[in-house]
């Protein structure tokens, strides 16, 4: 990576940590960023269609009812493939880890839904999206953990593609069924995306430590 791509994406953290702030002043002081005044017209349009019935499936994919079997199952199979445990302590912790500083942030923020939807696994908190943010670090370290054991780069591509739209639909659906704000889910997605990056670079850490034991 050259220096000037480095520099641009420094730039790009910058700018979209500036912007979250800005979200998140705002609704600490009780106004509703600009971006969410644009969106809910939309997704209030959706409710009852065949679309809001979709991504209220799609939704589940990131539910804790799915998501922790998952990642119980995915570790052990993890463990198995790698021959080794430090792969399913990332995955597991990485994503127990992400769950907690969501938590976190939800109570700093203390955003109220636009709506409740108890089935959904919306109550409490709304900034940032959980489903976003778990998703992101979830999903997203199956696609590096399963990519690195392909040789074919199409083979490759195949999985970091299915897992990129697995988690941008989980997020989205987020703000289809209208139980969190856009803003939300787009904060989620970033947070999440910087954990993502943390816990594979905590992993490549881990893995040069234990080879030179």
């Amino acid at each position: 990576m050259t220096d000037k791509i480095r520099f641009s994406l420094f730039l790009l953290l910058l700018f979209m940590i500036g912007i979250i702030g800005y979200w998140i002043f705002r609704i600490m002081n009780n106004a509703v960023p600009y971006v969410d005044q644009w969106t809910r017209e939309p997704v209030e349009q959706l409710a009852n269609t065949g679309m809001y019935s979709i991504f209220r499936w799609i939704t589940e994919l990131g539910s804790s009812t799915f998501t922790i079997p998952l990642v119980i199952i995915m570790g052990m199979i993890l463990w198995r493939m790698y021959q080794n445990w430090l792969p399913a302590l990332v995955f597991s912790g990485g994503t127990l880890a992400t769950h907690y500083l969501n938590v976190a942030i939800k109570h700093l923020v203390n955003r109220e839904r636009p709506s409740i939807l108890a089935a959904a696994n919306a109550e409490g908190h709304s900034f940032p999206s959980g489903h976003a943010m778990i998703s992101m670090v979830c999903y997203g370290l199956l696609a590096y953990f399963f990519s690195k054991k392909v040789k074919s780069s199409k083979k490759k591509l195949f999985i970091e593609c299915f897992f990129a739209l697995l988690i941008l639909l989980i997020g989205v659906s987020r703000y289809i069924i209208n139980v969190h704000y856009l803003t939300d889910v787009l904060a989620g997605f970033f947070i999440g995306f910087l954990c993502l990056i943390a816990c594979i670079y905590l992993f490549q850490f881990l893995m040069r430590k234990q080879r030179s034991v």
